[in-house]
């Protein structure tokens, strides 16, 4: 007994003191079983009426007051598979075995578990220990039986995306999923098949499950940041390549992408506020920037030049207008970019092609009440311009001479001569070619006293259907009808 003399006393009390104090607090924390029971009742409840964040929340209260009891950890585990969180409820069925090896309503909720993630030969297992346990159990041994074929199956689409068939590979993806919709793989396996098909919308949705399913993962929210971005979804592009930052401030392709994106985006974003306050000339210089920095992802470039339309119409800038629209449609079919169209040719005079432009826009949003209102005042136009003023058209004074209606008439089908022009141009081109063809009634109806041009609206309605024809036939033939106008 002679060394516990020799221990200094003075040094070891005060770590005996605070080896009791902590066994004390260890002690102290544990909830009483009656607090324990009173939140096991409440999860219940809770539990119960579908409030399954709340009923997660007095589990968790009951599982750290009574650690070692498998029961609440069964009844937690439960909670969190309802709300689809896969990796807590794996962890909280496998540490109910851990505790009671023999518990087989828990052996085959990880079973469950494991199936969703598309972790077959595990759920395999499970679903074989339960069989063992209990041989009446019709779920394990229906599903037990099943496992091989999922096995097979998924193999099958992983070879059918390498060999190509990426169809194929979505089609049995797709069929999994109903089985194992927990599964970041078949996801990411079906995500890759649609972009490779070009189908990039249904690859966001399935990407997005993903990054849900991994949480914190760089390459997923680049992936899906890059996605939107080709969409031409900017902005929440923007979202997602933000959520790859701030997992890793520095990363190499997140960084240089955000920094083009953002731009982009205020540009984009600039155009919107810009056209809202009439600033339309402020409107097409950003639109113009936002080429310049992209001019590569189709998407993108169409939100540019839908701008470029859009503000060059209400800037009536109608024949730049009708370029930036032509130039938008190219990239997509849009209704409202059809609308924008329809307006720069009305302020063209040319109502034919308006009212095409109008129709083709209801033919893909039917009830768009902006192309209904354009097309009702596209024919109400072209109605009234059946009365046309040749007078104007030629740029004479209703008094001028015959001589000066024939300068005037010649300098006219000159200028606007269809061969002259390309493109939506030469469309306008035609458009004033006919006109100034018609305006040739001026030099025989011509009179100093009338007021107006008196022509018989037969004869009239003839007469420019047999000139659109001709202003409409190959290059040489219009030559000959322009010679011979130009002639007379």
């Amino acid at each position: 007994m002679d060394y516990l003399v020799n221990i200094n006393w003075n040094k070891v009390t005060p770590c005996l003191v605070l080896l009791v104090l902590e066994v004390v607090l260890e002690f102290s924390d544990c909830a009483s079983p009656a607090e324990v029971n009173k939140h096991l009742e409440l999860g219940r409840d809770f539990l119960a009426r579908g409030q399954l964040s709340d009923a997660l929340t007095h589990y968790h209260a009951a599982v750290e007051g009574d650690p070692h009891n498998y029961l609440t950890y069964f009844k937690r585990g439960t909670v969190y598979y309802a709300l689809g969180k896969a990796k807590f409820a794996l962890q909280d069925f496998t540490k109910v075995l851990e505790l009671k090896a023999d518990f087989t309503s828990a052996r085959l909720q990880r079973a469950n578990v494991y199936l969703k993630l598309a972790q077959y030969r595990e759920a395999q297992e499970d679903y074989l220990q339960v069989n063992q346990a209990d041989p009446y159990n019709e779920e394990a041994i229906a599903q037990y039986h099943k496992i091989e074929q999922y096995v097979e199956d998924l193999q099958l689409a992983e070879a059918y995306y390498r060999g190509g068939d990426h169809r194929a590979a979505a089609d049995l993806a797709s069929r999994l999923l109903e089985v194992s919709p927990w599964s970041a793989h078949l996801r990411q396996l079906r995500a890759e098949a649609y972009i490779a098909l070009n189908d990039l919308f249904s690859a966001v949705s399935d990407i997005r499950s993903v990054n849900r399913l991994q949480q914190d993962s760089t390459d997923g929210y680049y992936r899906l940041a890059t996605l939107l971005y080709q969409l031409g979804h900017v902005s929440d592009a923007l979202k997602e390549i933000r959520e790859c930052l701030k997992l890793d401030p520095e990363h190499k392709k997140c960084f240089p992408f955000y920094k083009k994106v953002k731009k982009v985006d205020k540009l984009l974003l600039e155009c919107e506020e810009l056209s809202e306050a009439r600033d339309f000339t402020g409107c097409l210089a950003s639109a113009n920037k936002v080429l310049k920095v992209e001019d590569e992802v189709t998407l993108v470039v169409f939100e540019a030049r839908r701008w470029l339309c859009s503000c060059s119409v209400k800037e009536e800038l109608y024949t730049e207008a009708l370029a930036q629209c032509g130039s938008a449609l190219e990239l997509r079919r849009d209704a409202r970019l059809l609308c924008d169209r329809g307006d720069a040719l009305l302020g063209l005079d040319m109502f034919d092609d308006a009212i095409h432009s109008f129709k083709e826009a209801l033919e893909l949003e039917e009830g768009l009440q902006r192309a209904k209102d354009g097309l009702s005042r596209a024919q109400k136009l072209q109605k009234q311009s059946e009365q046309r003023d040749y007078y104007k058209i030629l740029g004479v004074k209703r008094s001028a001479s015959k001589q000066e209606i024939i300068k005037a008439y010649r300098k006219a089908a000159q200028k606007w001569h269809p061969d002259n022009y390309q493109g939506d141009e030469k469309k306008i081109a035609e458009k004033k070619f006919i006109d100034i063809a018609a305006a040739k009634e001026v030099r025989h109806t011509h009179t100093h006293t009338h007021t107006h041009i008196h022509t018989d609206l037969h004869s009239r309605t003839h007469m420019h259907a047999r000139t659109r024809r001709h202003a409409h036939t190959h290059g040489c033939k219009r030559t000959q009808v322009s010679q011979h106008f130009v002639s007379r």
